[in-house]
């Protein structure tokens, strides 16, 4: 049953014709009251598709409310709370995106979609954790500048003949980071007959113990169709929010502490203020939108085919 705050909030969101989008790393308050929930790629479709409402109050990190931006530039989207920055999109720059093309000319250039809009701009096409290794097989070139997480560069490596160069050299989610071999070994102790399902963002030697590697909304659907009753969720311990409101099957965090508290900063309070004041607005230059909307456009289409 929904709180009297969130009902508060429903109510504004009917009278301001606006869309609540809200990322899987998201507390339950604020999943309960989205319009969709959803990893990168999910999200980046439905803010193509939304054409109907003023106002989208993208519930999750810069970089997203950027891309939301990108494809809606027609409509004012809102990040309730500013500082919700994601700090491996703020680890690779233009600048530094420019610098290794010119190091390699004949390389094409795939960016995680956890980048920020000017380094999205230098882009040929984007990609998710989702379709990573599609894109890149999608491209004729076999050399692919990759950034700017290195452990999903090495995971779309062990999945393609193509040489895959991570720029930067050590890009990285701090939240993944966190996971351990020992945490591995640990519940698998604890839980035996559970599956252990583990995001690409992980490191390589935790990635190489699980039953399956998946995205956020992978990992879901797994969930969902598996006829495995318990789970071991190895990425934000939110995303076991996300399935047990999905799911009655058991879902276990590999590890407790794995938060993103950049992605905690929202709150119903600050939701609440977004509507009514209409802010925080999230724009993008003219000239870096309509670059970066060609790769985000680009990795839609083939994510489709």
């Amino acid at each position: 049953m929904l709180n009297q705050l969130q009902r508060d909030i429903l109510k504004l969101k009917k009278e301001k014709n606006a869309i609540i989008l809200a990322h899987n790393y998201q507390k339950r308050e604020i999943q309960e009251i989205a319009d969709f929930k959803g990893d990168s790629l999910e999200l980046c479709i439905k803010a193509s598709e939304i054409h109907d409402r003023d106002i989208v109050v993208f519930c999750g990190v810069d970089f997203m409310a950027e891309t939301a931006y990108i494809l809606n530039p027609d409509k004012k989207i809102l990040i309730p709370d500013r500082g919700a920055e994601c700090p491996m999109a703020h680890m690779l720059s233009a600048e530094e995106v420019r610098k290794a093309r010119k190091r390699y000319p004949d390389a094409a250039v795939v960016l995680y979609v956890n980048t920020l809009a000017e380094a999205k701009a230098e882009a040929d096409i984007l990609c998710t954790s989702a379709n990573a290794v599609k894109i890149v097989e999608s491209l004729e070139e076999d050399l692919i500048l990759f950034g700017p997480d290195r452990n999903l560069a090495w995971y779309v490596q062990q999945h393609t003949d193509k040489r895959i160069i991570p720029i930067p050299e050590n890009g990285y989610c701090y939240v993944h980071k966190m996971f351990t071999v020992a945490d591995v070994a640990a519940k698998r102790e604890e839980y035996p007959d559970a599956e252990l399902l583990i995001h690409p963002e992980c490191d390589p030697e935790v990635q190489e113990l699980a039953d399956h590697i998946l995205s956020t909304g992978g990992m879901l659907r797994r969930v969902l169709e598996s006829d495995r009753k318990q789970f071991i969720i190895g990425t934000e311990v939110d995303m076991k929010t996300r399935i047990d409101l999905e799911s009655d099957k058991e879902t276990i965090p590999l590890l407790a502490e794995a938060i993103c508290e950049n992605m905690k900063l929202h709150t119903l309070e600050k939701v609440k203020n977004s509507l009514v004041n209409e802010e925080f607005a999230v724009t993008v230059p003219d000239d870096v939108a309509e670059r970066a909307r060609r790769a985000v456009e680009r990795m839609i289409e083939v994510s489709r085919q």
